[in-house]
């Protein structure tokens, strides 16, 4: 963890006990990296519940954050305040008003009812388990709430290393440090290119047959592709 030594912000993963020291605050007591939790994770641990046991109190819990979600994504709620979509591109303060008039108060009630139903359930069973990490993690799942540029789960990111993961096995071929290395920036173009909007098959076959060797024109910021530049050239 010295690499994010100097780092500041807000970290959104799951409760992995490796993250801890990343949340310590300074010897002043200011925050380094504030913890935002990911309600997929939460959601993921009763849906497991669900499948198994077709427990109610699991089924409710899901509903609960269901409507979590319903508002996320629903027009309707924010048209009653006068705000547009809560899609995941519209702007900080919009999530943070619709998040404070329609998410908090169901957050509230979520952690009051999960504390409820911790009397009722065997304290050693993986639905007691999963309350239990819900609730002693209930700061960091209500960040959101109070921070727009938080988002509700962490699923964008997890999306975007599946590929890595999908491809470990196949990638066993590299062999030694050189073709690793070797990998890793070719991996590291495509993501790059796809994060700017790019199809990263059309711009490395583009790239790859240019004759020029400036390279800042290259990159995926600021590519343009050579059939386009010869069209405005014409």
């Amino acid at each position: 963890m010295t690499h994010l030594a100097d780092a500041r912000g807000i970290l959104q993963a799951d409760g992995y006990k490796g993250y801890a020291k990343l949340y310590e605050p300074e010897p002043d007591g200011t925050p380094r990296l504030r913890e935002a939790a990911c309600w997929a994770h939460l959601r993921r641990d009763f849906h497991d519940v669900w499948t198994s046991t077709k427990s109610e109190i699991a089924r409710e819990t899901l509903d609960r954050i269901g409507k979590l979600y319903d508002i996320e994504r629903d027009s309707e709620p924010m048209c009653a305040i006068g705000l547009s979509t809560m899609a995941s591109g519209q702007p900080a303060d919009v999530r943070h008003a619709a998040r404070q008039k329609f998410s908090q108060p169901k957050v509230e009630a979520f952690f009051a009812w999960s504390e409820q139903q911790l009397l009722r359930i065997p304290g050693k069973s993986n639905l007691a388990k999963a309350f239990r990490y819900g609730l002693n993690r209930a700061e960091a799942f209500s960040l959101f709430l109070t921070d727009g540029r938080v988002a509700i789960d962490n699923n964008p990111a997890e999306r975007a290393l599946r590929p890595i993961g999908i491809g470990r096995k196949n990638w066993l071929f590299a062999g030694a440090d050189t073709g690793a290395e070797t990998l890793a920036r070719a991996m590291t173009i495509i993501e790059t290119a796809k994060l700017n909007g790019l199809d990263p098959q059309a711009y490395l076959a583009d790239i790859l047959d240019h004759k020029i060797n400036r390279l800042d024109e290259l990159l995926p910021w600021n590519w343009t592709p050579m059939a386009m530049q010869n069209s405005q050239a014409a």
